[in-house]
């Protein structure tokens, strides 16, 4: 049985920072993309940044410079460090696994499993 386990949300001052953690069992994520989605309240879910099984980051543009995207060494889980956030930043994060292609990575279609989700709620 596949699991995704999101942990690291919580409460930030703007220009704060965070670290996320994905934390996957029942699938080796070196073959797989991992991606992280944020769904704020009214809005839908949404692109945030992907590694895929090529190890190649890729972001959205409301974060890029402000977030990174890695694997972490021996382990099967996947960090998303977010850094200088930014109120419009607060939303439900959730991370998936798939297997994406370079054209598809930003899509929630593209991925097959997914956790339930950490808070992240950024002040000003």
């Amino acid at each position: 049985q596949v699991q995704l386990v999101e942990s690291g949300g919580g409460s930030a001052q703007a220009g704060g920072s965070l670290r996320l953690s994905c934390s996957v069992s029942g699938l080796p994520i070196r073959n797989y993309g991992v991606a992280w989605f944020r769904q704020a309240p009214g809005k839908e879910r949404a692109f945030v940044a992907s590694i895929r099984a090529s190890n190649n980051p890729y972001y959205a543009d409301s974060v890029r410079g402000r977030f990174t995207i890695s694997r972490v060494g021996g382990k099967n889980a996947v960090y998303l460090e977010m850094s200088n956030l930014e109120p419009e930043d607060t939303a439900v994060y959730y991370c998936a696994a798939g297997r994406p292609i370079q054209s598809t990575q930003t899509l929630i279609t593209a991925y097959s499993y997914w956790g339930q989700g950490t808070q992240v709620t950024v002040s000003s």
